[in-house]
């Protein structure tokens, strides 16, 4: 009866109901780093040795449009050109060991300025999501301070690119001490024409309600910042996993753009007591989050939903 009813309905003209195909990452290792593409296009680089950390750029939204800042790696008008060591997605740390892996030297900050040094890749893979796993070293006046494992996972679901990014840091070279540093964190900066202060509708907002300049220093579980790039409203959601260090992390959010995750700077951020971390020597701590690029704003985008989702996961 089934091959019956598919002639009948070729011979009317109907069309056949086709199998849904999920979209396919492919991944390319280059001199810079690793290329991500989505389904025959760009959805990020993973970029190496082009300054004192790692970073992705440029980030391709579910939009088709580039969700995160340009500058410093291009410089375009109509961009902000402040913060030239705000490197569109990316992780810092103004005080590991003394040494600021935070700043570089275009920020005018040349004191006791260090490196986050790409060792090397331990897994690149494409596929139905995409992974690259790297290891690096932080090193300062040419001496190892501190080492991670990072991993990033790229998806695409539900009409969202997603990257999840654990960071892993290791105290190979004896006792390391992370300071309680305003600028710390893993941090994205959104594209200009979504900031708050370019008035144009941008907005952020934490798990709490609380927005814009008040979200600042607040603890939250998620916080998402969305506005529009090429007329179409847009964001970005970063949401702290229950199992990242000093969950719920104090956020260093900013109308100006920058966006950060930092458990570090309790008291820099106005939590109170001092932050600053002994990591002994042979231990690790983690920090766990979750990226989702997303059309609308964060209710459209169900990122309250979406965060309980990863909350459950071990």
């Amino acid at each position: 009866m089934k091959v019956w009813t598919r002639i009948l309905l070729l011979a009317i003209g109907l069309p056949l109901a086709m199998p849904v195909v999920a979209g396919e990452f492919s991944v390319k290792k280059t001199k810079a780093g690793v290329t991500v593409n989505y389904d025959g296009k760009l959805f990020t680089r993973y970029v190496v040795g082009q300054s004192n950390k790692p970073y992705l750029w440029p980030i391709i939204g579910p939009s088709g449009d580039e969700v995160t800042r340009a500058f410093p790696m291009e410089k375009r008008e109509g961009e902000r050109h402040d913060h030239p060591h705000h490197r569109s997605f990316w992780f810092g740390h103004q005080g590991i060991g003394g040494f600021d892996t935070w700043h570089e030297p275009a920020s005018g900050r040349r004191t006791k300025l260090g490196s986050t040094v790409h060792r090397e890749f331990v897994k690149v893979q494409g596929g139905k999501s995409a992974v690259i796993v790297t290891r690096n070293d932080y090193v300062g006046d040419g001496k190892k301070l501190l080492a991670d494992e990072r991993t990033h996972v790229f998806r695409a679901e539900n009409g969202q690119r997603i990257i999840d990014v654990t960071v892993r840091f290791i105290a190979e070279h004896g006792d390391c001490v992370l300071g309680d540093k305003k600028d710390a964190g893993f941090s994205v900066r959104v594209a200009t024409s979504m900031d708050v202060d370019s008035k144009k509708g941008g907005r952020l907002i934490n798990s709490h309600g609380v927005t814009d300049r008040a979200a600042w220093g607040k603890r939250a579980e998620w916080v998402d910042y969305h506005g529009p790039v090429n007329g179409k409203t847009v964001g970005v959601a970063i949401l702290n996993h229950p199992s990242s260090f000093r969950h719920p992390t104090p956020w260093h959010v900013r109308t100006y753009g920058l966006f950060t995750a930092n458990p570090f700077g309790l008291k820099s951020l106005g939590q109170g007591k001092d932050g600053a971390y002994t990591l002994k020597k042979g231990k690790s701590l983690t920090l766990r989050h979750r990226v989702i690029f997303h059309l609308g704003d964060e209710k459209a985008a169900k990122i309250a939903e979406a965060y309980k989702a990863y909350a459950a996961e071990k």
